[in-house]
């Protein structure tokens, strides 16, 4: 019997890679994870999350709500007041960050890895070339296991494995096409579920990421 690993797939080109290494690469059954939050686009992610699991062919698949992060606000992400913004990659932290959101998903992915007996979780965070989320470290990553394994049963050891967090942009784009992940099955934007708006700092990251690596980005834009 297989090895399983939980994956966090947000429906986002990141997580899917993520997951796809854990599969292909480090030869895990897939245990695949996803949270509503309120996001504006959470339908879309939705949709993405369960088509990239299905090719993934997940022995499990949990959906959560976690409605309670929307009502805690503070991002543009989930806060109708706040307007996600488009004029270009902000310095500091964007108001597209969502408090401790990372922590939030890896503290519920830790648990179920508890209890379906799984040896990792796997999340597509990305360091060098993110929007500059504090929760997306490679720090704050390896504190947060060690509070994962302090915290859990003796018997438990759970590893958090961020295979992208080093990566660019244009290597991750390589990368899906290396392992066969359907990159249309995959949404980025913050603030668009028809057609991506193609001005927000996710989009233009992806964008960027493909132009780099002289492919086509076939989902629609406006």
């Amino acid at each position: 019997m297989k090895e399983k690993a939980v994956c966090i797939i947000s429906g986002g080109m990141d997580s899917a890679v993520s997951s796809y290494i854990a599969k292909v690469i480090d030869g895990y059954e897939i245990v695949a994870v996803h949270f509503n939050y309120g996001q504006k686009t959470e339908k879309k992610e939705l949709e993405c999350f369960r088509k990239i699991a299905k090719s993934l062919n997940s022995i499990k698949n949990y959906e959560l709500d976690l409605g309670f992060i929307s009502k805690i606000g503070g991002s543009a992400l989930v806060d109708s007041d706040i307007e996600v913004p488009t004029g270009g990659i902000e310095e500091g932290i964007p108001v597209t960050y969502v408090p401790f959101r990372n922590g939030v998903f890896l503290s519920i992915a830790s648990a179920i890895a508890e209890k379906e007996g799984a040896d990792a979780v796997y999340i597509g965070v990305v360091e060098e070339d993110s929007s500059g989320y504090p929760d997306c470290t490679k720090g704050f990553i390896s504190k947060f296991e060690d509070a994962v394994n302090e915290g859990t049963k003796p018997e438990t050891s759970i590893k958090i494995v961020t295979p992208l967090v080093d990566l660019k942009k244009e290597d991750i784009v390589k990368k899906a096409y290396e392992l066969g992940v359907n990159l249309e099955d995959t949404w980025s934007c913050y603030q668009s579920e028809i057609k991506a708006c193609g001005v927000c700092d996710s989009c233009r990251l992806r964008l960027n990421g493909f132009e780099k690596a002289s492919l086509i980005d076939k989902i629609p834009y406006q």
